[in-house]
């Protein structure tokens, strides 16, 4: 007999607030930085799908093979994240690495960096929809349902508001993006920004050293986004991330505003065979990722949430522009300035436990 829900589904979507909420009626659960994922189990056939709609087995094999062999019902529909860790902590980078085009890459992946589940919450069961049922309800079936083991972890949760923000506070340091609340007697609304999430954000003031120009226009005519750098102890400009996502009149003004500054003589980015982190290069999908050097004289600020990789590190997400800083000088632009959050135990943060990793 064919699953109640068949793939797919959208999953239920959250909308940004600047501080945890603090009224009673919602539950807390941390928000995991991952691939979110909605698992379907019919038997021995095992469906992972990704946020838009499409198939994700092809890339986490391990991940599926693990959800067949697990304790999980035969028949059972699940919400919720994959995930890489590596030394104790959620690795976005090493998780981004696992959507290869060649099978001999993922492979080999799945067995270097393997993936997990995080399930938190429970769409169907058996013959039943769920998602008309209350959160609560809803949590209270899928802890029934859920034993963890091997890749499949079931999320914290908490109706505590203080612990909540302490959560968001700790957890941060294990490599989780803030806190995400529901409504403890809302339904499952697929599609719908019925959750609230709040995410940790930082500012910086970065050296903006190259552009690439926006795809769907002319080279020159419009900015895609701005490749930032920051100094590290020695002086040595590192690419750390880059700010996009501008309306269309932003990209032909930036385009025009630093066409002077592009340079092809000496750049800190071109032509330097030490350990300085760069732009460019060929992608996973054996692309080539041109850039347009700048001279890296102009500065801005830009928000972020996370940082990620051993130093030098970068942004964990493309940045967001603030403003231009012209009162600050480049050389001043420091990797001193980016807040790095004190370690955690991701194992602590899957027991729901708030203590600080050793």
């Amino acid at each position: 007999m064919p699953l109640p829900l068949t793939p797919p589904v959208q999953p239920m979507l959250a909308t940004s607030a600047d501080a945890i909420p603090t009224t009673s009626d919602l539950l807390f659960e941390p928000k995991w930085d991952g691939y979110r994922c909605l698992v379907f189990r019919d038997g021995s056939e095992v469906v992972l799908q990704s946020r838009g709609g499409k198939p994700l087995n092809r890339y986490f094999p391990e991940v599926e093979a693990a959800l067949r062999g697990s304790a999980l019902p035969d028949r059972v529909v699940l919400d919720g994240e994959l995930v890489v860790s590596l030394d104790g902590r959620l690795d976005f980078d090493a998780l981004t690495e696992r959507i290869h085009p060649a099978a001999s890459r993922v492979a080999l992946l799945s067995e270097r960096t393997p993936a997990g589940f995080v399930a938190f919450d429970l769409l169907a069961l058996g013959d039943e929809v769920l998602l008309d049922r209350p959160t609560s309800d809803r949590r209270a079936a899928l802890e029934d349902v859920i034993t963890p083991s091997g890749a499949l972890h079931l999320t914290p949760c908490t109706g505590d508001v203080e612990l909540a923000r302490r959560w968001f506070g700790l957890f941060e340091g294990a490599g989780l993006d803030g806190v995400v609340g529901k409504a403890a007697g809302g339904a499952y609304l697929p599609g719908k920004r019925a959750m609230v999430k709040v995410k940790h954000a930082r500012t910086a003031e970065c050296v903006v050293a190259g552009l690439r120009w926006h795809k769907d226009t002319e080279p020159g005519t419009a900015a895609g986004s701005l490749l930032l750098g920051l100094h590290d102890d020695a002086g040595v400009l590192h690419h750390v991330g880059v700010v996009g996502s501008f309306k269309a009149a932003e990209r032909r003004s930036l385009a025009e505003e630093l066409t002077p500054l592009i340079t092809d003589g000496e750049h800190p980015w071109v032509g330097h065979s030490d350990e300085r982190r760069t732009p460019g290069g060929t992608n996973r999908w054996r692309k080539e990722s041109d850039w347009t050097p700048l001279t890296p004289e102009r500065v801005l600020e830009v928000s972020y949430s996370q940082t990620e990789g051993a130093a030098p590190a970068r942004l964990r997400h493309n940045g967001q522009f603030r403003r231009w800083r012209p009162d600050r000088d480049a050389a001043s632009c420091r990797y001193d300035q980016l807040d790095q959050p004190a370690r955690y135990d991701l194992a602590a943060v899957l027991r729901g436990e708030v203590r600080k990793a050793r």
